[in-house]
């Protein structure tokens, strides 16, 4: 049976780091955390990157590549409720993976201005792809919206997700060191809060099946609170 070829150390350096910035942080991480953490010599990781700032943007061009495709809705898609939940859980459980971003978004697009720019393209993305889904609901009956509407909730939503990690850490804080996954970052709970933007726009079976959805994950979560 052939050997598996070991992981290159450039990856095991971007996996690591990832690793270490989503538990601890990553204005709390430095380049010597990482080479401890993977038992090599910081000379060995200088050699891969020149600093963190590079290792910072290569986790985040994975990360739009991971988001990307889910931006890409043909404009003439036709859309209900369940298009949106899904879209809305894919692209949560993508930022989950990169959460240390979200987390720290002010801090690392204040630092690196090409990074800033990307991600407000991406946003940008992001805010389109919400409001051919809500044109989508509109074209089938489900949601009684004027354009200005449409385009004011299309934002709304795009700052709801972008920022719902960062609540998420100041409503649950916890220590640094210990491993924020413990907080949780419950998909279905941050849907919810999306999805209650577009019910006052929707009417009939559509409008009852978000708040059926909105109290199925509510209800977990409050559960999960009170233990």
């Amino acid at each position: 049976m052939p050997r598996k070829e070991p992981r290159r150390t450039r990856e095991r350096i971007v996996e690591t780091a990832l690793a270490l910035f989503n538990r601890e942080g990553e204005p709390h991480v430095t380049t010597a955390d990482i080479a401890d953490e993977m038992n090599i010599s910081p000379g060995n990781l200088y050699y891969h990157f020149r600093n963190k700032d590079e290792i910072v943007g290569e986790l985040y061009g994975a990360l739009e590549q991971s988001i990307a495709p889910l931006l890409g809705i043909p404009s003439a898609a036709a859309a209900n409720v369940e298009d949106f939940w899904l879209f809305l859980h894919l692209l949560f459980e993508r930022m989950w993976a990169y959460r240390f971003f979200y987390r720290d978004l002010d801090d690392i697009t204040t630092r690196n201005a090409q990074i800033a720019r990307r991600f407000a393209l991406l946003t940008a993305r992001g805010r389109d792809a919400v409001a051919v889904l809500c044109r989508g609901l509109r074209s089938a009956g489900a949601m009684n919206v004027s354009d200005a509407e449409l385009a004011a909730l299309a934002m709304n939503v795009i700052i709801v997700v972008t920022y719902w990690m960062s609540f998420q850490r100041l409503s649950r804080p916890v220590a640094t060191g210990q491993d924020r996954d413990a907080a949780g970052m419950r998909f279905e709970h941050a849907a919810a809060q999306v999805l209650a933007l577009l019910a006052p726009y929707l009417y009939g079976p559509d409008r009852a099946l978000v708040e059926r959805l909105s109290a199925a994950y509510r209800e977990p979560a409050a559960t999960s609170s009170e233990a």
